[in-house]
C-alpha cells in the first residue's frame, strides 16, 4: 500500500499513523482550571526530551470542531501541568476519562480519580500513579489549525515523584514492577509485562 498524504483525509492519516507508530507511552495529564476545576485526560503522542534541562513534550491534537481542549486551555491559563504513568491497574480509569465531558465537569469526579496536592505546582496529581512528573510550561508550538491540527506542548519538568514499591536496589523506577501499558492502534494497548534484556554494543 503507498499512501499519499496529500490526497487522505486527515482522519485516514491518523488511523495509519496510530498503527504503526506504537507502542506509545500514555502521558495522563493532569491540570487545573484557572477557576479551580481539576482535569485529567490521557495523550499517547508523548516523549521525553532531554535531561538538562530535564523536559517532556505530549501532543493534545484540537477538538473536531477545531478549538482547544480543556487539557491545552488548562495550561495555557495556569502554565501548569502534571504527567501521571498509567498501568495495568490504571488502564480502566484512564480510558474512561478519554470520555468528552462538559467543560463544567472535571473527569477526576466523573471516573471517581483519586487525587492528591501535587510537590511544585497547582495541578493535582493522581494518587494511585505509581509515578508523576509536574511540570511548568516551557513552549507550545501549534501545528496546523483546525480539525486534525495539534499542538507540541513543551513542559520544564519541576518534581518527580515515584512510589517506594517500583524502585529497584539501586533507587531507579523497576520496569518490571511498574506494569506500564502501551497505546496501539484503534482500541488496542499493549503490556510491558513481556519484555527483554540488551547490551548496549562498547565503545571502541
Amino acid at each position: 500500500m503507498e499512501i499519499d498524504i496529500a490526497s487522505t483525509r486527515a482522519s485516514i492519516v491518523y488511523q495509519h499513523l496510530t498503527r504503526i507508530i506504537a507502542p506509545r507511552p500514555i502521558a495522563w495529564v493532569s491540570t487545573r482550571s484557572k477557576d479551580g476545576l481539576s482535569n485529567i485526560a490521557p495523550f499517547s503522542f508523548f516523549a521525553g526530551v532531554g535531561s538538562r534541562p530535564a523536559t517532556l513534550l505530549f501532543c493534545p491534537a484540537n477538538r473536531l470542531d477545531g478549538s482547544p481542549k480543556d487539557t491545552l486551555r488548562n495550561i495555557r491559563e495556569t502554565g501548569e501541568f502534571v504527567v501521571n504513568v498509567v498501568t495495568e491497574e490504571l488502564a480502566v480509569l484512564m480510558n474512561e476519562s478519554a470520555a468528552d465531558l462538559p467543560e463544567s465537569e472535571s473527569e477526576f469526579a466523573a471516573c471517581d480519580i483519586p487525587e492528591t496536592a501535587s510537590k511544585t505546582v497547582k495541578a493535582p496529581t493522581v494518587a494511585i500513579s505509581p509515578a508523576s512528573i509536574e511540570c511548568s510550561l516551557l513552549q507550545e508550538h501549534a501545528i496546523g489549525s483546525g480539525p486534525g491540527g495539534a499542538n507540541i506542548v513543551v513542559g520544564s519538568i519541576q518534581h518527580i515523584s515515584i512510589a517506594d514499591h517500583v524502585l529497584d536496589e539501586s533507587g531507579f523506577a523497576d520496569v518490571r514492577k511498574l506494569q506500564l501499558i502501551g497505546r496501539m492502534g484503534g482500541n488496542f494497548y499493549s503490556r510491558t509485562s513481556d519484555i527483554y534484556e540488551l547490551e548496549r554494543p562498547r565503545q571502541a
